[in-house]
């Protein structure tokens, strides 16, 4: 397991550079036909390679993604190591580890029929190109189970909160800033005033909904030169949602936002991208897991709901059951610590092999 996990992390996945993600799955590729017996094929959609195993009529779902975040030559400085039972490298356990873990784990059962395999290219960016393929592939079958990182402790996750983007772009008016400053339309400063706002927005949805959404302002960006009013301004919001209606509740209250001053003008772009993962979608799924990993010696299990979201979220959506945080165990998603604890996965793949099998 070892060596194919180093073979994975060690040929890099950018979700930004579609060579390095055809190489990626290539890679991918030719592990699954060693160990499962077949080819996938593959899929390349808006220049992003995705891959698919299926064997017979499909029932149960295996899913994950072999794109990483982190930018090409990033071996150079993190490469692939294992110490200590430790191991470490870009993207080994957001999530690397995750698909060497499920092929080992479909390599040991007497048959696969009815298990699809879906890894797609492009998860650590929202899936644009693999959402279609992700939802049209859960609604026929009856589980999905998602092979992304555990949570702290080795918990699977059982719930995730849905996400929106938004883009906010104030138009204001040049003007030269010591010469006649009142001239312009200071767009930064507009901003401003919607930066602020953003806080009463989660109250008005907390108010409404209940707790848990978050409205967080990223990237920001304002004016040209240090001697300008600024034309012109730029803000990344990124929301995290417990529920559907608070989903809702934020894209309305968003879209309202009108301009503070008179003159300036405001654009809205974005929305919506991954529904809630609700802890019902994985309620069965996980006491069938617990079971399972009773009887073979592999519990306790614990569960968590997170943050973060997954492709887990596209799933449910559709209403296919979902367990996910099947993966590694570890720590350091998208960070310099980003590792995992190789002693843990073999019994992973184990619980994954029982609870395709039960399923099946």
């Amino acid at each position: 397991m070892l060596d194919d996990l180093g073979e994975l992390v060690s040929c890099e996945s950018y979700s930004a550079d579609h060579a390095a993600v055809a190489r990626s799955a290539e890679a991918v590729a030719e592990q699954g036909r060693r160990l499962l017996g077949a080819r996938p094929r593959t899929l390349v959609t808006g220049g992003v390679t995705h891959l698919l195993w299926s064997f017979g009529t499909p029932r149960v779902l295996l899913l994950g993604h072999h794109d990483t975040v982190w930018p090409m030559g990033t071996l150079r400085t993190r490469p692939f190591s294992v110490r200590d039972g430790i191991a470490r490298g870009p993207g080994i356990f957001d999530m690397k580890a995750g698909l060497v873990q499920m092929f080992h784990a479909l390599a040991g059962l007497p048959s696969l029929d009815g298990v699809c395999v879906l890894v797609n290219g492009d998860e650590e960016v929202g899936s644009d190109t693999s959402r279609a393929l992700i939802e049209d592939t859960a609604r026929a079958c009856r589980a999905a189970l998602v092979l992304e990182a555990a949570a702290p402790g080795g918990a699977l996750k059982t719930g995730r909160k849905g996400v929106s983007h938004y883009g906010l772009t104030v138009h204001g008016r040049a003007a030269h800033s010591g010469l006649e400053p009142e001239k312009g339309i200071n767009a930064a400063t507009e901003l401003a005033h919607h930066l602020l706002a953003l806080q009463s927005i989660t109250d008005a949805v907390t108010t409404r909904t209940g707790p848990g959404t978050t409205i967080t302002p990223t990237v920001m960006s304002a004016g040209t030169t240090t001697n300008t009013v600024p034309a012109r301004a730029e803000l990344s919001i990124d929301v995290r949602v417990p529920t559907p209606a608070a989903q809702a509740a934020v894209d309305d209250l968003v879209r309202a936002l009108a301009p503070h001053h008179p003159g300036a003008r405001l654009r809205v772009d974005g929305g919506p991208n991954r529904p809630p993962l609700d802890a019902e979608a994985s309620r069965r799924l996980f006491a069938l897991a617990v079971e399972v990993a009773d009887r073979a010696g592999l519990g306790p299990l614990q569960q968590a709901a997170v943050g973060g979201a997954s492709d887990g979220n596209y799933t449910a959506g559709v209403g296919c059951p979902t367990l996910d945080g099947l993966g590694a165990v570890g720590d350091g998603a998208h960070a310099d610590h980003e590792h995992v604890v190789t002693a843990a996965m073999p019994p992973r793949a184990q619980l994954l092999a029982h609870l395709v099998g039960a399923l099946l």
